[in-house]
C-alpha cells in the first residue's frame, strides 16, 4: 500500500493565477504613479517612455515576471509517496527515492521536509509549499517516526573558516558553500550539501549563516 500526498491542485492553480496578476498590477501601478509630479527618480523616467511601451510592453513584462515567479514557487510543489518499501519525494525536475529501512526520523525544518538516517545523516531535504497533517500522517501510518523539529538541533555549531574540528576538505567545501549561500545559488547549495554529507558533515542554514554537525 502506498500513501500519496501531493501539493493541493488548488494551491498550484492559485499560484499561477495570482503571480502574473500581481505582476500586471504592479506594472499598472508604476504607470499610474509616473504621472504624479512629486515622485522622484524612476517614476519620472517611466513618464518619458513612449505611450506604446507604457500601454503594452510594461504590463506584458509584469505578466512575464509574474510567470517566472510562479514557476519558481511551483518548483517547490512537493509530492510525497510513502510505502512499506520506500519514500519517494517528487517535485518538478527532481525525484528522490529513499529506502524505508534507511529512515530513522522525518521532521519539518521551516519550508523543508527532512529525512534522517540511522546515524543522523541527511537522506533528503526537499522544499515544500505545504507541511500539512496529511504529510505527517503519511509517514506515521507506515511506521516512520516523525518529529516536530530536528532531534539534533542542539548539536549544531556555527561554521567559521578553518575550524580545527573538521577536515580541510570539509572546510573548503563550506567556504565555497558560503559563497553560494550569499548568492542564492540553490543548485550549488544542494550539490555542496551532498558533498559534505559524504564527508560525514550535516549543514543547516540560518539567515545566510551555516551551522554544522557531525553525523553520528
Amino acid at each position: 500500500m502506498t500513501t500519496t500526498v501531493p501539493t493541493p491542485w488548488w494551491l498550484r492553480t492559485l499560484v499561477w493565477i495570482v503571480a502574473p496578476a500581481l505582476g500586471y498590477g504592479l506594472a499598472a501601478l508604476l504607470n499610474l504613479l509616473s504621472g504624479v509630479e512629486w515622485l522622484p527618480g524612476p517614476f519620472g523616467l517611466i513618464e518619458e517612455l513612449p505611450e506604446v511601451v507604457t500601454t503594452y510592453v510594461t504590463p506584458a513584462l509584469g505578466v512575464v515576471l509574474g510567470l517566472v515567479l510562479a514557476a519558481l514557487i511551483d518548483a517547490e510543489s512537493l509530492k510525497v509517496q510513502v510505502s512499506t518499501a520506500e519514500v519517494v519525494l517528487t517535485r518538478p525536475g527532481h525525484r528522490r527515492a529513499v529506502p524505508r529501512a534507511d529512515i530513522a526520523v522525518v521532521f519539518p525544518d521551516r519550508d523543508r521536509l527532512v529525512l534522517l538516517g540511522r546515524t543522523g545523516q541527511e537522506l533528503a531535504r526537499e522544499p515544500t509549499l505545504v507541511m500539512s497533517r496529511r504529510v505527517r500522517a503519511a509517514f506515521t501510518e507506515h511506521g516512520v517516526p516523525w518529529a516536530d523539529e530536528d532531534p539534533y538541533l542542539a548539536a549544531y555549531r556555527r561554521w567559521v573558516p578553518d575550524l580545527p574540528d573538521i577536515s580541510p576538505a570539509a572546510n573548503a567545501i563550506l567556504a565555497e558553500r558560503q559563497k553560494a549561500l550569499k548568492s542564492g545559488d540553490e543548485d550549488e547549495l544542494r550539490d555542496l550539501r551532498e558533498e559534505l554529507g559524504r564527508l560525514g558533515i550535516v549543514v543547516r542554514d540560518v539567515k545566510k549563516k551555516q551551522f554544522w554537525r557531525h553525523a553520528s
